[in-house]
């Protein structure tokens, strides 16, 4: 039972990673096949390059990182772990820089310009931002510090799935979103995936504090 519950968090994660990856699967099929150009994805076949390096490294980054939060998997094959580090590194760092490119080079619709494009830059910044730290702990020996920034990296790039459920109410309660309903919705999508790992951070931080405290009388014991 225990190892099963292990695997809730990763099953629930590469779930959260389909609605986009169909997503994802739509426009690069579009863009191989020269479907027709609309003003919604004229700039993808214009500048097909960046849209293409973000879905794909953020389908492995997402899916591989799913894999990262079952911690009696990650224990049990540390060298996997290292070696999946280093892919999710170079993807996260991908998926960041592309969104950064799209969003200071791409002609978005007037839906998607003003305070989304400006949300996007600070994502894009906040999680690559986010790896380099997690590197640099992990370089020292920081594993702490690594594995929270890890997770706010990972959380920010699963945006887009939560944002799939945040668009949904607002469709069926207001329509179609304008300039303000699309920043609220993906703004929020972000903002909750934050919330979450700031959560998960803060728990396991107390849990190994936990451990710790217990260990200690044990250990003055035995000195």
């Amino acid at each position: 039972m225990t190892s099963r519950r292990s695997w809730l968090i990763p099953t629930g994660l590469i779930a959260l990673t389909v609605i986009p990856a169909i997503g994802g699967a739509i426009r690069l099929g579009d863009l191989a096949s020269g479907g027709p150009v609309t003003e919604e994805n004229a700039r993808f076949h214009e500048m097909p390059v960046p849209v293409v390096v973000h879905i794909v490294a953020a389908l492995v980054y997402c899916l591989l990182g799913a894999f990262q939060f079952a911690p009696r998997f990650r224990r049990r094959h540390p060298r996997w772990h290292r070696r999946a580090g280093r892919v999710l590194v170079a993807a996260g760092l991908l998926v960041a820089l592309s969104a950064l490119w799209m969003t200071f080079t791409y002609a978005f619709p007037a839906v998607d310009a003003g305070a989304v494009r400006v949300e996007r830059a600070i994502v894009g910044v906040a999680m690559g931002t986010a790896i380099v730290l997690a590197v640099v702990a992990v370089r020292g020996r920081n594993f702490r510090a690594h594995r929270a920034w890890m997770i706010r990296a990972y959380a920010l790039g699963q945006g887009a799935g939560t944002q799939a459920f945040t668009t949904v109410p607002w469709l069926l309660l207001v329509g179609p979103p304008g300039q303000v309903g699309r920043a609220v919705v993906l703004g929020s999508g972000w903002l909750i995936n934050l919330a979450i790992a700031e959560w998960i951070i803060r728990r396991r931080g107390a849990a190994s504090a936990s451990v710790g405290e217990r260990r200690a009388p044990a250990r003055a014991a035995v000195t």
